[in-house]
């Protein structure tokens, strides 16, 4: 029983192109660190996302290239999660402002699948409607980058990210994010 994560670069045509990130987590394990590789050989460390503590309900997460070098931080918003699942992505050492905001696109879409998950017996069964995340500038509050669900029933994603976004901030962060969304919210 794991989660498998491929990422996948996209192609000319906008279809499934190079693998350029893989990671293995076991269920049930803690959750605080996991690694993204380069391969499915696992021989060379993309990325590390490590949490800075076990329990937290705003956790902070350091995601660290194969030398250790913090790329960026990732922080759960608690209370504004409660109604859509929100996250703070902080610049490397800026961790007052964040550099982006990751929210649930349709307000409507959170609170259903909030309401699902208490349902007896139906809460078991995955939520099978598609939902998007949105990257915010919270300064100007335009969409740097977008996370949308492709299929139904599989966890098959979606990550685009406007080339200034992705000249501010490592690319390799927004990938770690896309893993995180699905990984750590149990998705």
């Amino acid at each position: 029983m794991a989660n498998q994560y491929k990422v996948y670069e996209a192609d000319e045509a906008g279809g499934q192109g190079k693998l350029i990130a893989f990671a293995h987590q076991k269920r049930f394990a803690f959750r605080e660190k996991f690694t993204l590789y380069n391969d499915e050989s696992k021989s060379s460390i993309l990325l590390e996302v490590q949490a800075r503590q076990v329990i937290d309900f705003g956790a902070r997460y350091d995601i660290k290239d194969e030398s250790g070098k913090i790329l960026g931080v990732v922080g759960k918003a608690f209370g504004a999660s409660l109604l859509k699942s929100t996250w703070h992505i902080f610049q490397p050492g800026q961790e007052d402002a964040p550099h982006l905001i990751v929210r649930e696109r349709s307000t409507g879409l959170a609170i259903m699948r909030r309401l699902w998950e208490f349902l007896p017996i139906v809460g078991d069964i995955p939520f099978f409607v598609k939902y998007h995340f949105d990257f915010i500038d919270p300064n100007t509050g335009t969409v740097q980058a977008s996370y949308d669900k492709v299929t139904t029933f599989r966890d098959n994603y979606r990550l685009d990210v406007d080339d200034k976004a992705a000249t501010e901030l490592d690319p390799r962060v927004f990938v770690a994010m896309g893993v995180m969304l699905d990984a750590l919210q149990s998705r």
